[in-house]
């Protein structure tokens, strides 16, 4: 076995594994940067070159490789904020699935200012970017770029839209309060910034008149602010207590109004969901230990982050013909939050 000696500043060299192994540093190259050459490599030697890098404690030069290949393997993210529950669980799916592809990402948040929107797109670009993923962001304009829209909605070229299914998701809800025994049902409406915020809103409404569900303006108020705690649902159901008309049952925009909409619903001396039931929406990680635990429609985010992007690479690497728009399915979750109503 050669004997192991490191570079002048101490990094462990491509030629170093090759010489570990007894084989050409075009096979080793070819194994490590998971290039098309290393299909007809066997699978024992490349798990010989893979434990002998690992014990060498082996990093690839990234700027070797983007020099060679004329790429910069990295990925533009834009995200309205990473610190709220639905963007983070978007994002780390996104993370995931680039980590495990070898590809850097950028992150840039704008808080729904055009301006913003603007100048860190363009910033993205001027960093070489090879693609941009946009979270709850609404793309105004065709992108210079591959890209991939979670939360999309507007059908734009050069973009693949990952939407849910917002009608199922309506029927879902509004036919589990009916089950329930509920007819008078109150809403808390999304931001319009928000990219599903009319989608969703839509389908309720049209949902509500298919099935005789009163939507009542009396009994609707929207979010108020880009706070990502439950401040917004615990004002926007305080106002809607305040106007004195009878409901039996709550569905929130997102489960952080929801968590908030509770809190209301209990400081006015009403229980959930003995007096009034309550839905959220999205699955985050909190909904299901709040107290009570949330009934809400499960959105994939992780699995949506991570499907974002496979589509992006998928596209970059082959330039194979993108998909417009991929649809995700709901899933409603019932737990604790509701119940029938009292007598």
């Amino acid at each position: 076995m050669a004997k192991l000696r490191h570079s002048n500043n101490g990094i462990v060299t491509l030629r170093q594994v090759a010489d570990r192994v007894g084989l050409s540093r075009g096979t080793v190259s070819a194994v490590l940067n998971d290039s098309p050459a290393a299909r007809a490599i066997p699978k024992h030697t490349k798990d010989r070159i893979l434990s002998a890098a690992q014990e060498l404690n082996y990093r690839p030069n990234f700027f070797a490789r983007s020099l060679r290949k004329k790429r910069t393997f990295t990925i533009g993210v834009i995200a309205e904020e990473i610190g709220d529950p639905y963007g983070a669980m978007v994002i780390s799916g996104i993370e995931s699935f680039l980590s495990s592809r070898k590809y850097f990402f950028l992150t840039v948040v704008h808080r729904h200012n055009p301006e913003m929107l603007q100048q860190y797109t363009s910033m993205l670009l001027a960093r070489g970017v090879e693609g941009l993923i946009t979270v709850d962001t609404s793309v105004t304009q065709p992108p210079p770029l591959p890209s991939v829209a979670v939360a999309g909605h507007r059908r734009m070229k050069g973009v693949t839209n990952i939407v849910l299914d917002h009608v199922q998701a309506a029927q879902s809800v509004l036919n589990h309060l009916l089950s329930l025994g509920h007819s008078k049902i109150a809403f808390l409406r999304g931001q319009p910034f928000s990219s599903d915020s009319a989608h969703r809103w839509r389908a309720i409404c049209d949902t509500g008149a298919e099935l005789g569900v009163s939507v009542s303006p009396q009994l609707t108020v929207e979010l108020n602010g880009d706070d990502s705690s439950p401040n917004l649902g615990y004002r926007a159901t305080r106002e809607l207590l305040s106007r004195k008309l009878p409901f039996t049952a709550l569905f929130a925009y997102n489960d952080m109004s929801a968590i908030g909409a509770i809190r209301a619903i209990r400081e006015s001396g009403r229980s959930v969901p003995e007096d009034v039931s309550v839905v959220g929406f999205d699955d985050i990680r909190e909904a299901a230990y709040h107290l009570p635990s949330l009934t809400t429609v499960r959105q994939p985010l992780r699995e949506m982050g991570e499907l974002a992007a496979r589509t992006l690479v998928e596209r970059i690497e082959t330039q194979k013909e993108y998909p417009r728009e991929i649809a995700i399915k709901p899933e409603l979750v019932v737990r604790e939050s509701t119940a029938p109503p009292r007598s």
